[in-house]
This record gives structure tokens, C-alpha cells and sequence, in this order.
């Protein structure tokens, strides 16, 4: 074999060692995060990514329908969210009618989506969120998970026993610096999230050129350490106005091969692995899941991102097909859900002689 071909020693022994399902540390993660993002090494990681997601996966590739039911200039003034209310953006608050907000449920239901997230900006009413959840209950039977501020365990319970299995959450890049939040209070909104009972999910977020290595390979490694059912990597978006235009953005590139360092952090832990805008570079460094976007996105200066940045669910099928993923099988996320609903119903069916 051509010595060219062959790995820097110490790479190869972080990659043997992710390939055994063991999880990468932070160090080690690091350490492939520094690389020459055109080294054979990154390549040799990438696929090393794609093989235990199609492990541990099979070839499933997931759809979580976003979609965002309220628009407006939100006080938290998150500096790389367009819905702040210091980017003047957006005037007037907005909240979707409810008939538009179950058609997008129904249709996402209808075009195979794994799951819909509701996501709401962090003022919005939690009361209402759980009634916007009870009403698509009624409509849907896809899983729901919420995307909103951080909760009390009450709260928790509360979104639990209106319909919601997952929570999205994460710890973001900058956050305390970029955001009003504390760290502690996001942990700690975590914690909540797995004591209530709903599913954690995650993403490494939001990504600019400007975060250290150091900095996003800790937030992977806390993705393993508390059990994210999924997590991944999104990359910043920066909407005209923001304050990181600057900065620019990483490239599709460099967001796959930090997808690939994700999933090798994360081990035999999640049920799916997330990168976000969709695109096919990331389905070849392990992620298997997208989120098709309808309503509010912090991403987007249009009202309805639909009508702007937003990706359909007909469009993350193709790019899942041409990429050898399939959507319509069943989600691997929420299998334990499954199984315990029917065993529930089997229960109440079940007359003795």
C-alpha cells in the first residue's frame, strides 16, 4: 500500500477507537477539529461517521417538520436570532391561525415527517404552547416535540401531559456572551427535560468561524454526557443586518466534517444524528436527520420561512434518496414511545376468561 495513504498514527487510533462505538473525548475531538479540513485523516473520520450511523441507524433518514407559530421582535435579543427585537426585522407580533398551523401539521403527517417541533420565540405564553400542542393532538398522531424557553420541572410535566414527548434544547455557542442566558440555567433545563420524562434533543449550535474548536467540541462532548436522543451540528446563518456579518459563515464543508467529529464523540448514545440547513455533504459524515421548515425561523427575515430559507420535506426526501438514506422507514427516535403506547393499548384491550 502507498504510504501516502496512511494515517497520521494518533488519528488512526482516535478513529479505531470511535469505530468501536466507544465515543471520542474532548481532546481527541479537538485534536480532528484542528485538521487540514482536505487531509485524508478528515476523510477517513467522515467515513468512519457514516458507517456507525448506518450501524446503528440501519439506513434510515429522519424528517422533524419545523414549524415556528409565532413571529416576533423578541426582548431576549439573542444576537444571531433575525427575531430579535434590536435587528428591527420584525414590527408587529404575529401567531399563526390555528387552522394553518394543523394544515402544516397534517400535511408534514401525510408526507412521512418522523416528527413536527413546535417552536415559539422565549416571551411566548407556555399555556398556549400546550394548547397548540392538545389542539394537534387532536388532528395528528405524529410525536411533537417543543422547541421554547427554559422550564420548571411543573412545566415539564405540564408539556408532557399535553402531548409533547421531546423537548428541544441546547446549550448554545456564546451563550451568556451572545445571549441573556446563563449556562447553569440551560443545564439545568436539561436535567428537567429528562426528570419530566420527555426526550432530549440537541444540536451544536449555532456555528460561526469565529468559536474555537475547544469551544464546540465541549458542547458535543455535554451532548454525550447527559444522553441527547439526538444531537448534530447547525451552522450560524447570518440574516442581513446580523452582527456576524463579518465573521461570514462556515462552509457546507466544514459543517460535514464537524457533523462527522459529532458522531464520533457521541458513541452508541443517540438515535439520530442531526445537521441543519439540510444538504448531502453532512449525510456523508453521519448525520441522518433534517429539519424541514415552515413558519418563524430565527434564520430568515421572511415572516413564513417557507416562503424564504425554509427546506421542504419533499426536498430533504430527494436529497435523502440521492444520498442513500430512506425516509420511510420507521424513526429510530422514538421507538421506545412506540413500544410502550402499544403496549398501553394492548394492556386495555386485553379481557381475561
Amino acid at each position: 500500500m502507498n504510504s501516502s495513504w496512511q494515517l497520521d498514527p494518533k488519528i488512526a487510533e482516535i478513529i479505531a477507537k470511535a469505530q468501536d462505538l466507544e465515543g471520542i473525548d474532548e481532546a481527541e475531538a479537538v485534536l480532528l477539529l484542528r485538521l487540514d479540513l482536505y487531509s485524508k485523516e478528515v476523510y477517513a473520520a467522515m467515513e468512519t461517521a457514516q458507517r456507525i450511523s448506518r450501524q446503528l441507524f440501519g439506513d434510515k433518514g429522519e424528517n422533524h417538520f419545523h414549524i415556528g407559530v409565532n413571529v416576533e421582535p423578541c426582548p431576549c435579543n439573542c444576537r444571531f436570532c433575525s427575531l430579535a427585537k434590536n435587528m428591527n426585522i420584525f414590527q408587529n407580533p404575529i401567531e399563526f391561525k390555528e387552522e394553518e398551523i394543523v394544515n402544516w401539521a397534517l400535511r408534514a403527517e401525510q408526507q412521512g415527517a418522523d416528527a413536527v417541533n413546535i417552536m415559539t420565540t422565549g416571551t411566548f405564553k407556555l399555556e398556549r404552547l400546550m394548547e397548540i400542542a392538545r389542539m394537534l393532538s387532536m388532528h395528528v398522531s405524529i410525536p411533537l416535540v417543543a422547541n421554547t424557553r427554559d422550564i420548571s420541572h411543573k412545566e415539564g410535566e405540564k408539556l408532557l401531559k399535553a402531548g409533547f414527548v421531546g423537548f428541544y434544547h441546547a446549550l448554545r455557542l456564546g451563550e451568556g456572551r451572545d445571549t441573556p442566558f446563563s449556562v447553569n440555567k440551560r443545564i439545568k433545563t436539561i436535567g428537567v427535560i429528562k426528570d419530566v420524562g420527555l426526550l432530549w434533543m440537541n444540536c451544536v449550535e449555532p456555528v460561526g468561524p469565529e468559536h474555537t474548536p475547544e469551544e464546540i467540541a465541549h458542547l458535543m462532548v455535554l451532548a454525550r454526557s447527559y444522553g441527547a436522543t439526538y444531537s448534530g451540528v447547525m451552522r450560524r446563518i447570518n440574516f442581513p443586518g446580523s452582527p456576524f456579518e463579518s465573521c461570514g459563515m462556515i462552509s457546507e464543508r466544514e459543517l460535514a466534517r464537524m457533523v462527522g467529529v459529532s458522531r464520533l464523540v457521541m458513541g452508541c448514545i443517540p438515535k439520530a444524528h442531526c445537521t441543519h440547513e439540510p444538504h448531502s455533504a453532512s449525510l456523508m459524515a453521519g448525520a441522518n436527520l433534517f429539519f424541514p421548515e415552515v413558519g418563524a425561523s430565527p434564520r430568515d427575515k421572511m415572516e413564513d420561512t417557507e416562503k424564504g430559507r425554509g427546506t421542504s420535506i419533499e426536498k430533504c426526501r430527494r436529497i435523502f434518496t440521492e444520498m442513500g438514506w430512506n425516509p420511510d422507514l420507521p424513526s429510530n427516535c422514538f421507538q421506545a414511545i412506540v413500544q410502550t403506547s402499544a403496549a398501553r393499548d394492548s394492556f386495555a384491550g386485553f379481557s381475561g376468561s
